[in-house]
């Protein structure tokens, strides 16, 4: 049974935020370059993709002007995520005007069997100032343009939020802190030497370890004021678990509704369990889960789950539309999530995710209103795709089979 530490509890909330909801890059990129063009400072960025279309140059674009007129700039990428278009990123974002690194490079194709080459950068952040921060689900890439299957007539379903208040300090501290461990990866060696020379190994060592740490502690203590904002990370030091924690939390305190828009579905049992509780005491739940597939093990372990949650009541729907990639979740009309983690093993065991949780019923509102849009586009699955009896089995089994596996080879053991 899954622990619920208090730290992912109402405690984290602080009050005094102006959050905003993005939808897609046709919102998010615009917003995010304007912020950059003002910087004064210093820009930091985290991203999982950065792509090299037309849509990635401009905000490539405005973090070299920014960097030329003096403001530190410093970006992340994940080094599988954005393996393709390396080259052309250090074209764009040279130095000294940008400090850009890669988090765990993939130098050859035997590099992703060692264990550690399994958790990715997937966090989606940029803070400009420490006063305007983004987070969200949205790589550095054109909505209508997919990796794999190619350019698309409509945009993804993808979401991100716009934050202003104290959580900005606790979404910088974490993009600084992944460009460190990065490039602490690169130049570890430099880093040792130096450690080992110092007059004071013990008192820079832990300077050096705090600038690694995704922490919190240093925010202000929480205020009753309105537009409530966390923001939580999973990494793979202290916070392993905080947002799985935080969503089963809320969905086990609703009364009325829970609501999951995620493309990649497949929760451990404590999570499910949480799912179908909730259905069978009369709360209304709803997933909204990918119709157009880009990843076809990825659907399927969705679907094997199907029978199961809609034997409680759960309810489920297909986004037919176009690309799904969207990460949100709303709960009884005043708690809401957006961000990076899918609800899967690699999201919510493996990857460094990012989440900013919203208590205002202003900001639920708005996500609810593009909820029911999306909902309104999709097709509601009433029975568990074709296959029954033993084929249905095996199935679940391989599923399951492959989800182990892969939590083995990254080091981590036990049930899911």
């Amino acid at each position: 049974m899954l622990s619920l530490r208090p730290d992912v509890d109402e405690g984290s909330l602080l009050g005094g935020h102006d959050v905003r909801l993005l939808q897609g890059g046709d919102e998010l990129f615009p917003a995010m370059i304007a912020a950059i063009a003002g910087a004064q400072r210093s820009v930091w960025l985290a991203t999982y993709i950065f792509h090299d279309d037309e849509s990635a140059q401009a905000v490539a674009q405005a973090l070299r002007e920014a960097g030329v007129r003096g403001v530190r700039v410093a970006v992340v990428v994940d080094g599988f995520g954005s393996k393709a278009t390396l080259a052309r990123l250090h074209e764009w974002l040279p130095e000294p005007q940008v400090a850009l690194t890669v988090f765990r490079p993939v130098d050859s194709w035997w590099s992703l069997l060692q264990p550690g080459q399994l958790r990715r950068l997937h966090q989606k952040l940029c803070v400009v100032d420490g006063e305007i921060g983004f987070v969200g689900g949205i790589n550095l890439i054109d909505d209508r343009n997919d990796l794999r299957l190619g350019r698309a007539e409509l945009p993804r379903l993808d979401f991100a939020v716009s934050l202003r208040g104290p959580m900005v300090a606790a979404v910088e501290q974490a993009a600084s802190a992944i460009w460190r461990r990065a490039q602490f990866g690169i130049e570890w060696r430099e880093e040792m030497l130096a450690l080992a020379r110092s007059t004071e190994p013990l008192a820079q060592a832990r300077r050096m370890v705090r600038g690694l740490r995704m922490s919190t502690r240093e925010l202000p203590a929480p205020t009753p004021q309105p537009m409530r904002a966390a923001f939580l990370v999973r990494d793979n030091l202290r916070r392993r678990r905080s947002i799985e924690q935080a969503y089963i939390r809320a969905i086990l305190r609703a009364r009325e509704s829970v609501e999951i828009i995620c493309p990649y579905f497949y929760p451990g049992r404590v999570f499910r369990h949480a799912l179908r509780a909730a259905a069978r005491r009369g709360v209304r739940v709803r997933l909204l889960l990918q119709g157009k597939i880009d990843y076809r093990f990825a659907a399927l372990a969705a679907q094997v789950l199907y029978d199961e949650m809609l034997a409680d009541g759960v309810r489920i729907y297909e986004y037919t539309p176009a690309f799904l990639h969207a990460k949100v979740a709303l709960v009884d009309g005043d708690w809401a999530t957006v961000g990076s983690s899918n609800i899967d093993p690699l999201s919510l065991l493996l990857n460094l995710e990012a989440n900013v949780i919203v208590r205002d019923a202003g900001f639920s509102a708005v996500l609810r209103q593009r909820f029911e849009a999306a909902v309104a586009e999709s097709r509601e699955v009433t029975a568990p795709p074709a296959g029954q009896g033993a084929w249905a089995v095996l199935r679940r089994a391989a599923v399951a089979w492959a989800a182990h596996w892969a939590l083995r080879m990254a080091g981590l053991s036990g049930r899911y």
